[in-house]
């Protein structure tokens, strides 16, 4: 099962249009992810109506026609993995322990808001993946977003994607 995981995309805020091979990937994904600041109901839009799974929720930045659409938190069961999806999950420090404690029965926690790209894993076991902004690379070098697979033993590679300079 292939995913793709974005987030912060604050369209047309941002950029006019998501990233041309971010949206090559959508018809690849089995699920696409998106954590929060959308800020425009066309991207939802346009998600919903080119992926075969959406999984998403609002952010600080969503209005309210994005909130009356999208919850705070989603939850996906997913070849046997339990993910969840939140816009954010407060500072850097301290993040693993704090997720693990609030999420016990998650596998993969998707989260955004800070435009950071993100891969850890709790002690738990809980996986953390923030896949940056494909729009708004604030002080990172590139935009981002990741792709990641399920395979029958577990979240197989995870890949996290510069986007070339718009």
């Amino acid at each position: 099962m292939r995913l793709l995981l974005m987030s912060d995309t604050h369209l047309p805020k941002r950029a006019r249009q998501l990233p041309a091979p971010l949206l090559d990937e959508i018809p690849r994904a089995d699920v696409v992810f998106h954590a929060g600041d959308w800020v425009d109901t066309a991207t939802l839009d346009l998600l919903e109506s080119r992926s075969r799974r959406l999984v998403g929720v609002y952010g600080n930045n969503d209005g309210a026609a994005l909130r009356a659409r999208l919850p705070e938190i989603a939850y996906a069961d997913l070849g046997g993995l339990r993910f969840g999806v939140i816009h954010e999950t407060g500072p850097a420090q301290g993040r693993e322990t704090r997720c693990a404690a609030r999420f016990p029965d998650l596998d993969v926690l998707v989260f955004g808001h800070s435009h950071i790209p993100w891969d850890t894993t709790a002690p738990t076991g809980l996986r953390l993946l923030n896949p940056g902004s494909p729009t708004d690379r604030r002080r990172q070098p590139h935009c981002t977003y990741m792709t990641a697979t399920i395979t029958g033993a577990g979240l197989g590679e995870v890949e996290l994607h510069r986007l070339p300079p718009r």
